[in-house]
């Protein structure tokens, strides 16, 4: 199988392919746009302000490309940063446009509690998934428990225009955010599922075998 990481300049390649690794699985991280052609999965990771983002994949020629690639029914697995760019449009540090394969937006985490209590800013550190309603079978979160473990770091959230694209919430403060978001062929998670221990894998193992991916 032919793994294709995407590198423009604001992402952590290493992780993710040796998470891969360890399941098994060889990955080539790619700065040319046309290995998508060829790429039997495709991860788009992350990390960063999404201007500077959509900016490298822009540059690189990626967003055509992706987007061609999504169109052929080609799995997509978007991490953190990668995620958020799945959407219409962000609105950190101003308004700018995403790749427009999910419809939504990107909005900043929320700072206060249900309770009025001050949240910590980017939330960091160790958050369960839960249920949105829709079932997790011939998903990437398929076999995963409820209340699964993941380590998120991260500033913003994404908002998807229908429900039906939201996987699985987050809970911070008393407040649900989307954590995972599936389409399709198109899926992402606000999480790093490469630092994420066992169940982390567990979603990459999904993402690489499921005939639904």
């Amino acid at each position: 199988m032919n793994i294709v990481i995407v590198d423009y300049g604001l992402c952590n390649m290493l992780s993710v392919s040796n998470a891969l690794k360890a399941l098994g699985a060889s990955s080539l991280v790619s700065q040319d746009p046309r290995d998508l052609r060829s790429a039997d999965r495709v991860i788009l990771p992350g990390v960063g302000a999404f201007e500077d983002g959509m900016a490298g994949l822009r540059q690189d020629g990626f967003v055509e490309e992706i987007s061609a690639y999504v169109q052929t029914g080609g799995p997509l697995l978007g991490i953190c940063l990668g995620m958020q760019m799945l959407m219409d449009r962000s609105f950190e540090f101003g308004e700018f446009a995403g790749l427009g394969l999910i419809a939504g937006e990107v909005r900043p985490v929320d700072s206060v509690s249900t309770s009025g209590e001050r949240l910590r800013v980017p939330h960091i550190g160790w958050n369960g998934l839960m249920s949105s309603g829709r079932l997790w079978n011939g998903e990437i979160l398929d076999g995963l428990p409820e209340g699964a473990e993941m380590y998120f770091v991260h500033s913003f959230r994404v908002e998807p225009r229908d429900s039906n694209h939201v996987l699985a919430v987050t809970d911070y403060g008393g407040r649900r955010f989307c954590s995972v978001v599936a389409k399709g062929n198109v899926s992402g998670c606000q999480f790093h599922p490469e630092k994420s221990s066992r169940m982390g894998l567990s979603i990459l193992r999904n993402f690489i075998n499921n005939k639904r991916s």
